[in-house]
């Protein structure tokens, strides 16, 4: 306790707690969606999307890298949606065609143009997240929370016609629900989450955030409206518990939570068959 006491006397360190718990918070709400729809990878097709629009960024010297990164990976995420609904091109197969090509696209415009002297250090970094929490700066944590809000909000206020989408796309059609509208919104807003996780848990690690909070809350709970809180809570747990440890412990951030993820994926599967049994 008194370690970390003197740890946050650092703004870096409550910065990186407010971040990690609002990015957390965010991908757990939609996380049920996308993993009752078969959509959850997603989140890696964008998150690749991510990584290739940073390092155009980052050729091209932007000291707000965001500026470029969140128009590109929103815009793809219109085009995933638009691309997934063609007879032609699947869904999955959609996604894999463009998290494959933007990543190869980022790197090789990273080996090309970067005149950094440690480019495995830095694709390393973006991929798997920072090894340090000292990266976030005043502006991105208050961008942060600002997005975050905006999904929160926008969570809320959709909630009836998210639940519908989810269960019955066709019947909530037929009952007046604009469901392209709100497939829209969703994938929107899942880009948002994903370039918000970069800085956090990197790219290859972000689908975690979404896919593990709901698969474990779907051992315990069986109602949408539990799942999704139970997901919540558990999102934010982890990823206080992960940072925590990661400081304690001077381990990488991303890795360090993606692991709480796991262990507490494990404990509600064992806490699912023991409510199972009773």
């Amino acid at each position: 306790m008194e370690t970390l006491a003197f740890y946050f006397q650092y703004p870096f360190v409550r910065y990186a707690l407010i971040v990690g718990v609002l990015i957390a918070l965010c991908s757990s709400l939609l996380g049920v969606t996308l993993v009752l729809k078969r959509y959850s990878f997603i989140g890696d097709g964008l998150s690749h999307v991510a990584f290739g629009a940073m390092c155009v960024a980052t050729v091209l010297g932007l000291s707000r890298e965001m500026t470029l990164v969140l128009p590109l990976t929103v815009l793809s995420a219109v085009l995933l949606l638009r691309t997934g609904q063609n007879a032609k091109i699947r869904g999955d197969a959609a996604i894999a065609m463009i998290s494959v090509g933007a990543l190869a696209f980022g790197y090789l415009i990273m080996n090309i143009f970067s005149a950094s002297s440690n480019l495995s250090g830095d694709v390393c970094s973006t991929l798997f997240g920072s090894t340090s929490i000292l990266t976030l700066t005043t502006w991105e944590v208050w961008l942060c929370v600002f997005l975050s809000l905006l999904v929160i909000v926008l969570f809320i206020l959709y909630y009836n016609r998210i639940f519908a989408v989810t269960f019955d796309e066709d019947f909530a059609k037929s009952a007046g629900v604009p469901t392209d509208r709100v497939n829209l919104l969703v994938a929107v807003v899942i880009a948002v989450i994903i370039v918000l996780a970069m800085n956090l848990v990197g790219a290859l690690l972000i689908s975690a955030l979404v896919v593990f909070p709901s698969l474990s809350a779907m051992r315990v709970f069986k109602s949408f409206k539990m799942v999704t809180v139970f997901s919540a809570v558990f999102s934010v747990v982890c990823a206080f518990l992960g940072i925590i440890i990661s400081i304690l412990a001077s381990t990488p951030v991303g890795s360090t939570i993606v692991a709480a993820d796991v262990l507490g994926f494990l404990l509600c599967s064992a806490a699912g068959k023991v409510l199972a049994r009773a």
